[in-house]
């Protein structure tokens, strides 16, 4: 059985949380499926989109696990977006939280060192 996955970001400002994104992902959206939504195709079958929702914005909390954690920080890094918050378990997983305009919650997870 094959699995997709649309993970939704709610957002104020179409053009705003898009310029963000973009950023952030380090790619313009895979497809614009209307005036309102803009998707990003992470992986084969695994999406985000942001969509307007005004009324939701901010409200969104997404981890995404990379192969190679330091590797996609520092490439979000020369795109100029920071980590609001860095965190390191004590199994070794390593995890940076990026907030959008809105304050949704992006992060990234990596294994340990």
């Amino acid at each position: 059985m094959t699995v997709d996955l649309f993970a939704g970001i709610p957002v104020r400002d179409y053009a705003a949380a898009a310029a963000w994104y973009e950023r952030l992902l380090g790619a313009p959206p895979s497809f614009l499926p209307n005036d309102s939504e803009a998707v990003w195709e992470l992986a084969e079958h695994r999406y985000v989109f942001i969509e307007v929702r005004p009324d939701h914005a901010g409200h969104a909390m997404h981890t995404v696990f990379v192969s190679d954690f330091d590797a996609s920080i520092a490439q979000i890094a020369e795109r100029g977006l920071e980590p609001a918050g860095r965190e390191t378990y004590d199994n070794g997983v390593r995890k940076a939280t990026f907030r959008d305009p809105d304050g949704n919650e992006i992060g990234f997870g990596g294994g340990p060192v």
